[in-house]
């Protein structure tokens, strides 16, 4: 008879210190700072610690999950969770946060030309909600610089890239954006995310009308027709549930290769976080663990009108833990991203998640 797996084994044991060092002295040290100065500290650090000699072999054998490949729209994944567009805007991190574990990258949103974003601050942390306010507005350096990056991107890494429009694009020119983006980033990525839904850049959440989405959509898949890349839609979590299916079927016509849910929420119920402190913060996309049972309902009402459609699901939105990953899974989520998780559960999420599914 086979004997059970210890319980606390020595690489439990290195998992739960991992975990406890981040929470109990990395976290709090981050906390004290901006959180917009705390993204760029603990970028540089990790930057940092990939040159020191010998850093990335002890990286990789901190943070890298054993293998557990998956096939989704036609490409190999090393694992199933990968980081969400946000973190990495302008494909600097690519191979320091490959380190860390993560099955595919999603650099961006990235826009055509650069653009500073909304003034500061525009990041807040809710922590006893587990949640960020963000208002970035799509910062990013352009999407010249950043093809020009990810010609060294990592090619050992799936890399997808999320491109959006400039905030003084006018809608109704929205188009000419997607496909400049589309046509530089396309060509050097694995797969591309069109941003439709971030509720920080005026007019962008009027191109999910059904009209102006087929249109946009129609348009990138024209553009690809020699490329065949796959294109994922990325949705809000605002949408109506009928305008949810509407805009599933138009994705499952024009054969797209599948949708992400959830982009952040404008929504404010049932924070814990008092009222005074939400007024205070203002608006901004809400992300982290209030939205996801919403991000997981939007999945599986995904997944029930797919029917069998081959497209796929990428779940986005409070995965936080094992047993949050496993509630995207069984909702019908193909792959999942992460970002503000990370944030709070520290760089160790990767493993745990992967190990724990394993």
């Amino acid at each position: 008879m086979k004997a059970p797996k210890p319980i606390f084994d020595s690489w439990n044991m290195a998992n739960i210190a991992v975990m406890l060092l981040y929470r109990q002295l990395l976290r709090p040290l981050l906390f004290t700072l901006d959180p917009e100065k705390a993204h760029h500290f603990s970028t540089q650090l990790l930057t940092f610690s990939a040159k020191f000699p010998g850093g990335k072999a002890l990286l990789s054998a901190l943070f890298q999950p054993k293998p557990k490949p998956v096939q989704v729209a036609g490409l190999s994944f090393p694992n199933v969770v990968g980081l969400a567009a946000g973190f990495d805007k302008n494909a600097t991190m690519m191979h320091e946060m490959a380190l860390l574990g993560f099955g595919f990258i999603e650099i961006g949103t990235v826009t055509p030309k650069p653009q500073a974003g909304n003034p500061l601050p525009r990041m807040f942390r809710l922590p006893a909600d587990e949640a960020i306010v963000n208002r970035m507005g799509f910062n990013n350096d352009g999407v010249d610089a950043v093809a020009e990056r990810l010609k060294n991107r990592p090619h050992h890494l799936i890399v997808g890239s999320n491109i959006g429009k400039n905030k003084d694009t006018p809608t109704h020119k929205a188009v000419d954006d997607y496909l400049i983006g589309f046509k530089k980033l396309a060509p050097l990525t694995d797969y591309v995310t069109v941003n439709v839904s971030s509720p920080n850049t005026p007019g962008l959440r009027d191109l999910l009308a059904i009209e102006p989405l087929k249109e946009l959509l129609e348009a990138l898949t024209e553009a690809n027709m020699a490329l065949k890349k796959p294109v994922f839609l990325k949705l809000s979590p605002d949408m109506a549930n009928e305008d949810i299916r509407a805009v599933t079927q138009l994705c499952a016509t024009l054969k797209l290769a599948g949708i992400i849910a959830t982009n952040t929420t404008i929504g404010r119920a049932n924070l814990k976080t008092s009222n005074k402190r939400i007024a205070e913060i203002g608006a901004g996309g809400l992300s982290g663990m209030p939205i996801l049972e919403r991000s997981s309902e939007v999945i599986r009402l995904i997944r029930r009108e797919l029917a069998g459609e081959p497209m796929s699901i990428i779940a986005s939105g409070g995965i936080h833990t094992p047993a949050g990953a496993s509630l995207k899974l069984q909702a019908g989520a193909d792959l999942l991203q992460l970002y503000t998780g990370l944030v709070y559960e520290g760089p160790g999420l990767v493993k745990r998640i992967v190990d724990e599914l394993r």
